[in-house]
């Protein structure tokens, strides 16, 4: 287990474009536009194997459950390298899908293009973009990690979140995420 900190894209960037396959729904290919929220889109490069990742996985489709109907959007990706890490297989990922609940899209970025376009380094890795697709938040879900004995709150986020919902102004202090690297080919 690593801990590789998030690269904290600059704020205001415009989300890089993609459109990727969906191991889950028969590799339909689903693109950022078309998946969008309303009010925001929080992406999270995530996997299906991580220790970070399967710490907070749960909270995480908490919180896409409790925002969805607020107009924010969970898109997670998957860009390990999966000849090196086959548990992150898509075929894996369908599995973990069902295992984990999931909700929200999670989708396959076999190139590792759209991870490099967002700098993203760990698993997990949040963005979170407002209505325009600009970058407002990136960083940690929260102080909690495996093992330190911090309650799993996703504090940080739900801070990004109201902050959006109630046309505040974002915090100034936005701390990295901490995770595994990405398995770069």
């Amino acid at each position: 287990m690593s801990n590789t900190p998030s690269n904290m894209l600059a704020l205001g960037t415009k989300a890089p474009d993609f459109k990727l396959p969906n191991p889950s729904k028969n590799n339909e290919l689903q693109s950022l536009e078309s998946l969008r929220g309303k009010k925001g889109t929080l992406v999270v490069f995530m996997c299906n194997h991580c220790p970070f990742v399967l710490h907070i996985i749960d909270k995480l489709e908490e919180l896409y459950e409790d925002y969805k109907s607020q107009g924010i959007e969970f898109i997670g990706i998957n860009s390990n390298d999966v000849d090196r890490y086959p548990a992150d297989s898509p075929e894996m990922m369908v599995d973990f899908v069902d295992e984990k609940n999931i909700k929200f899209p999670y989708l396959y970025d076999e190139s590792q293009d759209v991870a490099k376009s967002f700098e993203a380094a760990c698993t997990p890795d949040f963005y979170f973009f407002d209505e325009n697709l600009n970058l407002i938040y990136r960083g940690q879900m929260d102080d909690s990690r495996p093992g330190n004995q911090k309650e799993i709150t996703g504090e940080d986020l739900i801070i990004a979140f109201e902050n959006l919902l109630a046309g505040a102004e974002q915090e100034d202090f936005q701390k990295p995420s901490l995770g595994c690297n990405i398995k770069w080919k």
